[in-house]
């Protein structure tokens, strides 16, 4: 066994760990072998590993645990799990009695060993392991011999597990059979002992014929069990010799061998699943009667347990296997009924029933009184057996009894009833509705396409068009929502689409849109430039108004703009103003419902809420609830409800009933698309450019003004190259303050201070990484700058526990290009983050396996951003990529990248390579360009 020295690291610690496996891996690797490994271009290449050397009864022990224990696929290895399928085999054959034992000389002594009996079946069982062998076990373990060789070695050490004897239990016993229970050598052995075990073990390898049961059902017409109860059902004992139909084993006028090898194998069967001991028999034959209770445990446990010692089951075929599931049934009106009440929707009346199905059946009360009455998971059901699975039939019927049908009550009844309340024992797998609710519960109902809003200057994609359609059906029924898109799908521009719709259709009311301090400026410049009808309002500040003079502004208003932590400071405030609706953006910031920036955001009161948020559940179910209990307050009961119904038995034990039910309930609230989506991917262009703004930390806000104040005193007495040079100099260094504190004072200080950010980029970088990594994709980061990147590297390794190669002009050709191959492999323990120079890493290269790219700082020639965008935007690329320039708000980054946006715009301009344009502004537009906007330093 070897370990990959590029394969993350496993954790013992985790519940599913396999034990023997961590027992494996906390010995030392020792050894190192050389095993020949497929390149990618199809070559093979031979690479040198730390290595584990087995005993076969380790190696026995190690096999046998993964096959019958759970398998961490992160943790085990494909060819592992293979060798793992290989023990479980051998296990299977021992079991079934096909092994004998053999005797073989080593070391100048007789040993007795296990072997497997072999034949036709076994060469067939061994051949299909040879087609499945992986390449790296067939390249660099020689093919089938070793595989042969593998079974050999394996069978011995298994079989004396299975059989559990030690050393000093057979004293009395033939001296070879004490030897091969106890695995001591046996000293009277002789090769014509050894030439007898290989004959008769050839007699042996004959195939036999193998033994079958068919499971009969009663005649309509057979009388009762003596007892009063159910017919008896026959379980026919027959024998199936290779390549023939099976055939019943009649005791009298039948060859008297096989009537032997049927009571044999009868008793075989007997010995698997011992349920069969001691039920009444057919004099005529050896078939079994079975009352219907060991019939139900038969097919549900015991058809496994038959399996596993090789015998076969064969069902009626009039049976059906199947799983019982509830379907709800909803009736409302067709319409909404007028009321003031701010949570329309959840508060409206409906009916609605519970249906009990058998597969397609839909079951009549009379079917279920019947059911109730028997007690019994198999029921013949309309001329047919039905075996359901689980034994759930009478908790579904009492379910669906104790329910009957829901008249008078409100949507906020039911979908408590759907989450908080006593669960579903079964799967609710179909809800139909009529009227209103049709369009939220029923999938394959459409909301209302709405015409693009005469105020939008933005042309939506067809995702983005959908988008728009479920936010106003939404809002038109006062229901909360989650709109998740995937990170750069365009929420904010659906959203103001929608607010666009309300003002073309008349609908009155401010909408309050709460978000990070490093994005409203962004709020504020997309909707001027989508939606230049809105009226929009910030809320933030230490002048913002307050009292009787905000309330008049957010009457007059229809997009009122605050922070997180404004709200939570101004809760009081801005609860007593009437809201058409609250919207949270980044709506992971209240993903702890207990802190007060969630509390406030419960607070405010609105007609209708919406969450905006590409990551609904960043690490635990909790957090969609807290969303979720913002949007629709009480939807999912308390924390402690939800966790007891929801997110234990989901988090900890999988419970697949538990999540049926969880998207049941929460599913018509949520509208995701993910990039990934065919309906998406296909209508995306092939590149995503945006410009993401951050705001000035205080730290970074008084270097840059202190930067800005010492060059314009320079400038007052330089002229030609000097002043050129000084202007230069205080460029680079006011974008070095924009990048980091530590990168302008070249200090060495840390990147955090107290735990929070020094620098604004730097923790929106942070949060895209973050982003990207959860979604299971991979970024280049380009720096101007190689003392950024060497703080930026450093800091992102250890907080997302990856190496950060970081490429610029000192590092040797060699490991240039070993850090491209190994980012561009994408395999287990390559780096998901490359941060680049832009001069070293700009050009020349093919980083196609990233879909994103994020320019920590600008060059400001838009020729040679595109350059660097390049290595992940050119030919071989499969992916839409998605290209994000890092700005500060209110600085000259910001200016002049609208500088040039503007020129691009209006007369598509080639800007002059690098910055030297710059130098050639008057002082008063160099202080105009650099001076800093109020709106830069974040809280």
């Amino acid at each position: 066994m070897w370990r990959d020295a590029g394969a993350a690291e496993p954790d013992p610690d985790a519940d599913e760990f396999p034990e023997a496996l961590a027992r494996a891996l906390a010995r030392k690797f020792r050894h190192r072998v050389t095993v020949s490994l497929p390149n990618g271009d199809g070559t093979l290449a031979e690479v040198t590993v730390p290595a584990l050397a087995l005993a076969p009864d380790a190696a026995a022990e190690l096999l046998l645990n993964l096959s019958l224990g759970p398998v961490v696929a992160d943790a085990v290895a494909g060819d592992l799990r293979f060798l793992a399928h290989v023990a479980r085999g051998v296990h299977r054959w021992a079991r079934a009695g096909r092994v004998v034992p053999d005797l073989q000389r080593a070391d100048g002594q007789w040993w007795v060993r296990w072997q497997l009996v072999g034949g036709e079946r076994q060469r067939a069982w061994l051949a299909e392991l040879a087609v499945a062998m992986p390449a790296v076990l067939r390249v660099s373990g020689g093919g089938r011999k070793a595989l042969e060789d593998l079974i050999v070695e394996l069978t011995d050490p298994i079989v004396r597990r299975m059989l559990g004897a030690h050393p000093g239990e057979h004293p009395g016993e033939h001296p070879m059979l004490r030897a091969l229970a106890t695995g001591t050598p046996f000293v009277e052995g002789t090769q014509q002992i050894a030439d007898e075990l290989v004959r008769w073990r050839g007699t042996l390898a004959v195939d036999e014929p193998e033994l079958v049961l068919r499971l009969i059902e009663p005649d309509d017409d057979a009388a009762p069990a003596g007892d009063g109860t159910d017919p008896l059902w026959r379980l026919e004992v027959c024998l199936r010799p290779t390549g023939e139909a099976p055939r019943p084993v009649p005791v009298h006028l039948a060859d008297p061998d096989a009537v032997r090898l049927g009571v044999r194998k009868l008793g075989e069967a007997m010995t698997a699943y011992p349920r069969l001991r001691g039920l009444p028999s057919d004099s005529r034959s050896l078939d079994l009667l079975l009352p219907l209770e060991v019939v139900t445990d038969l097919v549900a446990h015991g058809a496994r347990e038959l399996a596993e010692a090789g015998i076969t089951l064969l069902l009626p075929r009039a049976w059906s296997v199947v799983a019982p599931s509830l379907r709800l049934r909803v009736t409302s009106p067709s319409v909404l009924v007028d009321t003031d009440d701010r949570a329309v929707g959840l508060n409206q009346l409906v009916s609605y029933n519970w249906e009990l199905a058998l597969g397609d059946v839909v079951l009549s009360a009379r079917e279920m009184a019947e059911l109730t009455r028997t007690k019994a998971d198999l029921v013949q059901l309309r001329g047919q057996w039905v075996q359901a699975q689980g034994g759930a039939l009478a908790d579904a019927v009492a379910y669906v009894t104790k329910r009957g049908a829901g008249e008078d009550s409100t949507l906020a009844d039911l979908l408590g009833e759907l989450a908080v309340l006593d669960a579903p024992p079964i799967p609710v797998d179909e809800i139909t509705s009529t009227g209103w609710v049709a369009g939220l519960l029923d999938s394959a109902v459409a909301p209302a396409t709405i015409p693009v809003p005469p105020g939008l200057e933005a042309t939506l994609r067809p995702y983005q068009r959908r988008g728009l359609d479920w936010l106003a059906y939404m809002s038109g029924l006062g229901l909360g929502g989650i709109l998740a898109d995937d990170m750069g799908l365009g929420k904010t521009v659906q959203l103001l689409a929608l607010l666009a719709h309300e003002q073309a259709t008349g609908v009155a009311g401010p909408t309050l849109l709460v978000c990070p301090m490093s994005v409203v400026g962004n709020w504020q410049r997309e909707a001027a430039r989508f939606t230049p009808g809105l009226r929009v309002h910030v809320h933030h500040g230490a002048d913002r108004l307050r009292g009787d003079d905000l309330g008049a502004v957010v009457a007059g208003h229809d997009l009122v703009v605050t922070t997180y932590a404004l709200l939570a400071r101004d809760v009081e405030v801005l609860r007593e103003l009437r809201w058409r609706r609250v919207v949270l953006d980044e709506a992971q910031h209240i993903k702890n419902s207990a802190t007060a920036q969630a509390r406030a955001a419960r607070a405010i009161p609105a007609a209708h809420r919406l969450a905006l948020t590409g990551t609904p559940v960043e690490n635990r179910l909790d957090e969609l609830r807290s969303i979720l209990d913002f949007a629709n307050p009480r939807m999912l009961g308390s924390p402690q409800q939800f966790r007891a119904r929801f997110a234990i038995p989901i988090e900890r034990s999988q419970d697949e009933t538990a999540l049926a039910r969880l998207r049941t309930v929460t599913s018509p609230f949520v509208l995701r698309r993910v990039k990934t989506d065919p309906e998406v991917i296909s209508d995306l262009p092939e590149k995503f450019e945006m410009t993401v703004r951050a705001n000035l930390t205080a730290e970074q806000a008084a270097l840059y003004k202190a930067v800005l104040d010492d060059m314009m005193e320079k400038l007052k007495d330089k002229e030609g190259v000097a002043r050129k040079g000084a202007v230069l100099a205080a460029l680079t260094r006011l974008k070095q303050v924009c990048n980091h504190p530590a990168h302008f004072l070249g200090d060495g200080s840390p990147v955090l201070r107290r735990g929070r950010h020094r620098s604004g980029k730097l923790g929106l970088v942070e949060d895209i990484v973050d982003s990207v990594l959860a979604d299971g994709e991979r970024v280049l980061l380009f720096t101007q700058f190689r003392e950024f990147g060497s703080i930026v590297a450093p800091y992102l390794a250890e907080r997302f526990g990856t190496e950060v190669p970081f490429l610029h002009g000192g590092v040797p050709r060699g490991r240039r290009d070993a850090m491209v191959h190994d980012f561009q492999s994408g395999g287990p323990g390559s780096a998901p983050i490359m941060l680049l120079s832009l001069k070293a890493g700009g050009t020349g290269l093919n980083l196609t396996a990233a879909n994103h790219v994020v320019h920590l700082d600008r060059w400001w020639n838009p020729a040679v951003e595109n350059q660097a965008t390049d290595r992940a935007f050119r030919i071989g690329q499969r992916r839409d990529v998605q290209v994000r320039k890092m700005v500060c708000v209110g600085t000259l980054e910001e200016r002049i990248d609208a500088m040039l946006g503007n020129k691009a715009e209006l007369a598509d301009l080639a800007v002059p390579t690098g910055e030297n344009w710059i130098t050639e502004m008057s002082n008063d537009e160099l202080r105009a360009l650099m001076t800093l906007g109020d709106e830069a330093v974040g809280e």
